[in-house]
């Protein structure tokens, strides 16, 4: 199954933390992930994990993570319509 573009979220791994240029949400910038490193093979297993965004509480469902991305099970980008 392939996810859509606009259910990924890009991240980066700084000195064993996760971040996130802009929250999807609120627009936040630098946003400390509540998510380690190690916890992300069990997820690119196949077990889904609800992430909270610490700058406003917005939620969504991470089920899938690859070098790069989050994807989630529902959209994170504004579309351009």
């Amino acid at each position: 199954m392939m996810i859509p573009f606009e259910n990924t979220w890009p991240y980066e791994s700084v000195m064993g933390d996760l971040y996130v240029a802009e929250c999807p949400f609120c627009d936040a910038e630098n946003v400390l992930l509540l998510l380690k490193p190690d916890e992300l093979p069990v997820i690119r297993e196949g077990k889904k994990r609800l992430m909270v965004f610490p700058c406003c509480h917005g939620r969504i469902t991470i089920v899938d993570a690859d070098q790069d991305y989050l994807l989630a099970d529902g959209p994170l980008r504004k579309s351009k319509v």
